[in-house]
């Protein structure tokens, strides 16, 4: 290992980041810009340019930051990138384009349930954590899609119509699945 002292600490630098992103095996040398306190957002936005996802709050609060690791949604502004080490993320871009999730927010417009998104700021975060209940729980009931949700806030109150979504997204896996 090489380190690198400072007058006031020791900081151990590891030889390098290797991670998959959305299916590529990415790595970045010691000689990158990634400082010991970058945190998985911050690089997957500055060094992959990957900005669906958001950083409103940057304290693990929001949940617009969602990702998923490993099969597990994880508030990417609170996961330091070192520990992405060895790691599968996959971020809203890493998405396929007919994704049932996807597609199922952009059509909610139930009467009585509202839409599923209305300004779109937290929707990668909510379709993330989506996609890993689903992914772990094919058939959730509401309570368990509230549960799952819980960490994502949306500013413009459309919960009921993502909760709706994740239902439809629900059924839409059933009957691909049934065929």
């Amino acid at each position: 290992m090489s380190r690198s002292v400072t007058t006031q600490e020791t900081v151990v630098r590891p030889p390098g980041l290797q991670l998959t992103i959305n299916g590529q095996i990415c790595r970045l040398d010691t000689g990158s810009s990634v400082a010991p306190t970058t945190t998985l957002a911050s690089l997957l936005r500055e060094h992959f340019a990957l900005t669906g996802l958001k950083i409103p709050c940057d304290q693990g609060a929001c949940g617009a930051c969602t990702v998923i690791m490993d099969g597990k949604a994880v508030l990417s502004c609170m996961v330091l990138a070192v520990e992405a080490h060895g790691h599968e993320i996959l971020t809203i871009e890493g998405l396929p384009s007919d994704d049932c999730i996807v597609k199922a927010f952009a059509e909610q417009s139930e009467p009585g349930y509202g839409t599923a998104l209305q300004c779109g700021f937290c929707t990668p975060g909510f379709v993330m954590t989506a996609r890993a209940l689903l992914d772990r729980v094919p058939s959730p009931t509401v309570s368990e899609i509230k549960e799952a949700l819980s960490g994502n806030i949306c500013r413009c109150g459309c919960y009921a119509g993502i909760v709706q979504a994740v239902l439809h997204a629900s059924e839409i896996m059933a009957k691909a699945s049934a065929r």
